[in-house]
């Protein structure tokens, strides 16, 4: 069994800033990973922690140093791929030491980890808050699918690439989905793909293989598919998913806290 924890959108910034002006992120961050801590026991062996993009608000370097400050008592391997708001060369610098993101270019990555291969595709545009994979990015996918034969895949970018209904994030969301979905039709294997963006889990059906959505742990959008609905975010912590392959794949979501229990029936 090869299990994968996937955290999103952790939005960190400096101590002392503030996400809009009023979002403290490193706080609800800190209790996640206590809250993963804490149940270690209960959801067995973690092999890796991905990181699915807008791992800080702000793309400073003082931010990248306070989450993997937080982060560290997991004491495990991670995995990053950059958001919309992430600065690309900072996050490069940030975490260049753990040996798997390029010199140069997109931070497109390959890991093999455990029986599962582990995707990271860079949908980052500078400057833009929606994504896309350019033809550098798309090459190297069909070129990792295809060295990669018929075995198991988490494929992990940060913009779905499946339309959410909530409006002002599709303005925001995934511009090439037609040449993604051309590749992934073409693979064989057992694929999953993982992705951030929009602070919620949505699980959709995509060329044949199953597209999930993470929830953030300090805020959420609202499921408001009215063509007038308030643009915003809901301070609302959440948890995060935990991908299991044994012979298929099992993605279940952790909340933030658990209840009182378990009581007998």
């Amino acid at each position: 069994m090869t299990t994968i924890l996937q955290i999103s959108d952790t939005h960190i910034v400096p101590e002392g800033a503030l996400v809009s002006g009023r979002l403290e992120t490193a706080a609800p961050f800190r209790r996640l990973v206590q809250r993963i801590t804490d149940i270690r026991d209960q959801i067995g062996v973690v092999d890796a922690v991905l990181i699915s993009g807008d791992v800080s608000d702000d793309g400073s370097d003082e931010s990248y140093q306070l989450f993997k400050e937080i982060l560290a008592p997991l004491d495990l391997p991670f995995y990053v791929i950059p958001g919309n708001h992430d600065a690309r060369e900072p996050m490069r610098a940030a975490f260049s030491g753990d040996g798997y993101l390029p010199e140069t270019g997109k931070l497109n990555w390959h890991q093999k980890i455990g029986d599962i291969h582990l995707i990271g595709l860079d949908t980052l545009i500078e400057g833009e808050k929606d994504g896309m994979m350019d033809a550098p990015t798309l090459a190297y996918l069909v070129h990792t699918l295809t060295s990669i034969g018929h075995e198991p895949v988490l494929l992990a970018l940060h913009h779905p690439p499946f339309k959410t209904g909530i409006r002002f994030m599709d303005d925001i969301g995934f511009k090439n989905s037609v040449e993604l979905l051309r590749v992934l039709s073409g693979f064989g294997g057992e694929l999953r793909i993982v992705c951030g963006h929009i602070h919620c889990m949505m699980t959709v059906s995509l060329g044949g293989h199953i597209a999930i959505s993470a929830p953030s742990p300090s805020s959420n959008f609202a499921l408001d598919t009215r063509p007038n609905a308030p643009v915003g975010f809901m301070d609302m912590e959440d948890g995060c998913l935990l991908h299991k392959w044994d012979g298929g794949f099992q993605t279940v979501r952790i909340g933030p806290e658990s209840g009182a229990g378990p009581f007998p029936f």
